[in-house]
């Protein structure tokens, strides 16, 4: 007679975990909604392409901010309320982009918006939190489902809203959405205690604290960087390449392009089991292998639209990879400090995607899209040296 063993019950409630998607995926959505914008942007300001392709890296200044200063509250404070008063603030805030009457008002809204966009990043980690040992990564690769969906239909949405009623209205819609999302987290996201009375310059301290002393967080935060470098250096100027010859497409097209990666969204929670299992280090390689392919095909995309294609989807889902596999890592580290190892990691990753927006957009004014994928290309095989790097030294200590 052969007997099997239930699988241990969850410890997080499937409509919590598919809130907790929803919110991160508006929040996150918030800060991509300008990139298929920029050439109307730029049109309807007055501004150069390379002025208002800084809008972008703007707005991701304004996430690594709230990643320092906001997201580390999520161990001192009650998150429920946290988050509450942040998606608030970053409603007003999508108001002033909708009608800002110049390049400089938009510049500072959209620095709040990223700001506040940061409380998908107080959301991770709860449900982190929330979520027993043994799925862990299941229920992060869930919740990181809607980030990453967020992420990814934010342009064609935008695209698809610009070309009907203008590129403000774009903000307008987020601003309706984040309110009303404001609304349901308040009153459906149950109450967890704070997991430490630090005081908040204490806290901001032991982040760094954090750093020096967990070398898992270090590597993965310098893996997270690199895999936004990319992800970055391919989304910001694409725009540009679109409503360039041969493309010349409309904003919806252009928009609607970012639809060729969504399926990287759903493969997240199959990456997430697999980190649970042991295989992060091979999870690591073959994400760098992917991006490194996707840079030679995303190359020959000036051209060739199905390559291009081709190149976007297949970098897109090697640095969604890396990201599940590096939020698997961390989080087994500190079960106390999940909102500050979010910190420490995300402020990283994000300093990765600012340098990463801003690159690509003086790369691209100065040597065109050959130049991009370059940079693609250039950080894949960092990456891949970090990890030989990392499998010499683990082989050498297993020998010791």
């Amino acid at each position: 007679m052969v007997t099997t063993t239930a699988p241990p019950p969850s410890a997080i409630k499937r409509p919590l975990v598919l809130l907790l998607a929803l919110a991160c995926g508006l929040t996150v959505a918030n800060t991509y909604y300008a990139q298929p914008l920029l050439h109307a942007i730029a049109g309807d300001l007055g501004v150069g392409e390379a002025t208002a392709g800084l809008v972008v890296t703007l707005g991701q200044i304004g996430y690594a901010l709230g990643l320092v200063l906001l997201v580390p509250l999520g161990d001192l404070l009650n998150r429920r309320r946290l988050v509450t008063v942040v998606l608030l603030i970053g409603t007003a805030a999508l108001l002033v982009v909708a009608v800002a009457p110049s390049i400089g008002v938009l510049d500072a809204a959209i620095v709040v918006v990223g700001l506040t966009s940061v409380a998908a990043q107080i959301l991770v980690p709860f449900a982190a939190t929330l979520a027993a040992d043994h799925e862990r990564g299941r229920i992060v690769g869930q919740v990181m489902t809607g980030l990453l969906l967020g992420t990814l239909l934010s342009r064609t949405v935008s695209g698809l809203i610009a070309q009907v009623a203008g590129w403000r209205a774009v903000f307008v819609v987020a601003a309706v959405l984040t309110l009303g999302l404001t609304f349901l987290i308040n009153r459906s996201l149950p109450h967890h205690p704070p997991t430490t009375d630090h005081r908040y310059h204490h806290l901001l301290l032991s982040v760094a604290r954090l750093m020096a002393r967990e070398p898992v967080l270090r590597l993965r935060s310098a893996y997270g960087a690199l895999a936004f470098v990319a992800f970055n250096a391919l989304w910001t100027p694409l725009a540009f390449v679109l409503a360039a010859p041969p493309y010349r497409y409309a904003q919806a097209m252009i928009g609607a392009f970012a639809l060729v990666s969504v399926p990287t969204a759903f493969i997240t929670g199959t990456v997430g089991r697999l980190a649970d299992r042991g295989h992060g280090r091979a999870l690591t390689g073959l994400s760098l292998g992917l991006m490194l392919v996707g840079a030679g095909c995303a190359a020959l995309g000036t051209r060739h639209i199905i390559m291009l294609a081709i190149g976007a989807l297949v970098i897109t889902l090697g640095t969604q990879c890396m990201h599940i596999t590096n939020q698997s890592e961390i989080y087994r580290l500190d079960a106390a400090a999940r909102s500050r190892i979010t910190t420490a990691y995300m402020a990283t990753y994000f300093g990765g995607g600012i340098a990463g927006s801003a690159l690509a957009v003086t790369v691209y004014a100065a040597h065109g899209w050959g130049g991009v994928c370059v940079i693609i290309g250039g950080v894949a095989v960092a990456g891949l040296l970090l990890w030989c790097a990392e499998q010499l030294r683990q082989r050498l200590r297993t020998r010791a």
